[in-house]
């Protein structure tokens, strides 16, 4: 479960966290009122996904006429799928600098990790990327939590020794929120060193582990009608699915199989559209439930299928997607890649259906990025 921005800094507030004073707004007419008792004010599209201020969806606004004026530029847009219904209205801030806070689940650890850095304001995955070395990481015990001493640790390898006194306490409740939580994430960014000195949460990202929602069933995160169209309908039919932001649509049975094709259709010069797992054993109908899916998105541009048959049987494969092709009257590019259990006999309908299989995962992420780029079948 996803959380707004508003609803995560309410929980911040509650737990200690420094936010700014804000108002919600789902007209322009309340954005203004906001602004008339706040002052100067960041009115922010309240969605829950990043990429907020680059869509246009944070303005600032120095009177309750900027205020107004922003909140109807802002109000009805549509960020990354997700429609713009409201918007939170916040005490603008003299910001002299930016830092990042924020806890995950490491898998490669089994721990939760918290990450620290002074280079706050962006996605933390750009900063790994390009400045590896500003990134401090503490894996505490996920029994006892961070003890102080780790904490100032932190603190120091992240070059942050001089704001130790603000921001080990900091830590420590951010780290007992996500566990009140069962946060998968619970991240500050950015973490507002202002003016006077303080540090402040000028935005906050709270995704809590919908395995534990039966120990929060008093909580209401974003509005699911606000949820991506195509995910809502992967999540109906229960499929695995992740949207992305690429054009090459990719089917695969086993999470670190669809990971390994993703890399290859970027290594061959195009970007996947999704991530969608169908599992092992997945029969026809699964097969054809996912293409379906992929073929309603208008950002699709090609279709990439790789199926390892251990459990999951190639002529079954096969099947679904020859008949999905037919039903749907698919014009997309497909390419399919089939190895293992019958790959032979799905190989051999797919070729009567007039479907080419590649017979590697290189060469067929080659084929789908080609096919697609020129509009080809």
């Amino acid at each position: 479960m996803k959380f707004l921005e508003y609803q995560v800094k309410e929980r911040f507030k509650a737990a200690g966290i420094p936010v700014p004073d804000g108002r919600l707004a789902r007209t322009p007419d309340e954005a203004a009122l906001a602004a008339g008792a706040l002052g100067p004010v960041a009115v922010k599209a309240q969605v829950p996904v990043g990429g907020r201020g680059k869509a246009g969806g944070i303005k600032l606004a120095r009177t309750p006429m900027d205020a107004k004026r922003a909140a109807g530029e802002i109000l009805g847009m549509t960020i990354k799928g997700y429609p713009v219904r409201e918007v939170w209205c916040e005490t603008a801030q003299e910001i002299t600098h930016e830092l990042y806070l924020g806890l995950t689940l490491d898998r490669d650890a089994r721990k939760p990790v918290l990450i620290l850095s002074a280079q706050g304001g962006m996605e933390i995955e750009e900063v790994a990327e390009h400045h590896p070395e500003a990134i401090a990481k503490l894996h505490p015990d996920p029994w006892r939590g961070p003890l102080p001493f780790e904490v100032r640790d932190l603190i120091f390898r992240a070059g942050l020794g001089p704001l130790q006194a603000q921001l080990g306490p900091l830590i420590i409740k951010l780290y007992a929120l996500a566990r009140t939580y069962d946060a998968l994430t619970l991240e500050v960014n950015p973490l507002a060193l202002t003016r006077d000195g303080g540090l402040v949460a000028a935005d906050g990202k709270l995704e809590i582990d919908e395995n534990a929602m039966f120990r929060h069933k008093d909580l209401h995160g974003a509005d699911e009608s606000d949820e991506d169209p195509i995910e809502a309908e992967a999540k109906r039919r229960k499929l695995t699915y992740v949207r992305l932001d690429g054009s090459i649509g990719v089917i695969g049975n086993g999470a670190g199989l669809v990971m390994n094709t993703l890399d290859l259709v970027q290594r061959e010069g195009g970007r996947a559209a999704n991530f969608l797992d169908i599992g092992g054993g997945a029969k026809a109908e699964v097969v054809h439930s996912a293409l379906e899916l992929l073929a309603s998105d208008p950002q699709v541009k090609g279709i990439l299928i790789n199926i390892f048959g251990g459990i999951t049987r190639g002529d079954e494969v096969a099947h679904g997607i020859i008949d999905a092709a037919r039903e749907l009257n698919l014009k997309l590019p497909l390419v399919v890649r089939m190895t293992g259990t019958r790959e032979e006999e799905g190989r051999r309908l797919l070729q009567e259906a007039g479907i080419t299989p590649e017979a590697s995962a290189t060469a067929a992420a080659r084929k789908v990025v080609e096919l697609a780029a020129t509009g080809q079948r």
